[in-house]
């Protein structure tokens, strides 16, 4: 489970209301400002967007929690898949490929056991990686409109303020007429950049992270089913798909190899 998108939107949001005291709350808010922004922002995604992306943005919460995608358990995977074939051959791999659950993956190795060739293979695969990839491009991007639509209405508010303002002002309210007026009228400026960056951009961000997270099991998968087909050495294989982790993810799994060995000694 991580948590450190939540974590640091509600420390942000604590921080912000610690910055301006418990006391003060009443003076930031505003209905109708709230309306505007947050209203008119998600109004205009939903313009903006076909009902099929709505659909999937329930889902993203999930993947933001919990990665789904451990290239470690893949490389493993791919592991005892070579030991199969090179023992049994690739069509005792077709059972295994029945039963697994990521699309991807059994997609790869139904096509290795029906014999179709290796560029076929790589070309089929990376076709769909990249449809993989305009997918989450397409949610990634609904957030980072979300972050430039908000300060925009913001604005749209601070304009409204100030006509407001303009329109009402007279001799009787003097200075606190004015003052008033432009506080409110301020509060959707307000509004808009917290929500763009308390928001949006965190959930973009980790979702551009969990995107290129998959994007490297699914290039993991790849280099391993082409592997497979080649008949290449199941331990040469492991080794060489360790060589796709980010280099903290390399390093603490040779610290576990040397611990593993250590305990086996005594």
């Amino acid at each position: 489970m991580d948590l450190t998108t939540f974590i640091g939107v509600i420390a942000g949001f604590v921080l912000v209301v610690f910055g301006i005291k418990i006391e003060n709350l009443g003076n930031f808010w505003d209905l109708p400002s709230v309306l505007i922004v947050i209203g008119g922002t998600f109004a205009a995604l939903i313009a903006s967007y076909p009902a099929r992306v709505l659909k999937q943005l329930p889902k993203q919460f999930k993947i933001i929690l919990k990665n789904p995608y451990n290239p470690m358990e893949f490389i493993d995977e791919l592991h005892e898949l070579a030991i199969i074939a090179r023992k049994n051959g690739l069509l005792a791999l077709e059972e295994k490929a029945n039963s697994m659950q990521d699309p991807f993956f059994r997609e790869g190795l139904m096509l290795i056991v029906d014999s179709t060739t290796p560029q076929q293979v790589k070309e089929i695969l990376n076709n769909t990686m990249d449809h993989i990839q305009d997918r989450h491009n397409e949610i990634i991007e609904f957030y980072e409109k979300g972050a430039s639509y908000a300060p925009a209405f913001g604005m749209v508010g601070t304009l409204i303020g100030l006509v407001n303002m303009l329109m009402s002002m007279n001799v009787e309210d003097g200075s606190d007429g004015i003052s008033t007026n432009m506080g409110i009228a301020l509060i959707t400026t307000f509004y808009g950049s917290l929500l763009a960056n308390l928001f949006f951009m965190p959930i973009a961000k980790k979702l551009q992270v969990r995107s290129d997270e998959e994007l490297l099991c699914r290039e993991i998968i790849i280099e391993g089913i082409l592997a497979i087909q080649a008949g290449e050495n199941p331990t040469f294989l492991k080794e060489k798909l360790i060589t796709y982790l980010p280099q903290y993810e390399k390093s603490g799994k040779k610290k576990k190899g040397k611990d593993d060995g250590a305990e086996d000694e005594d």
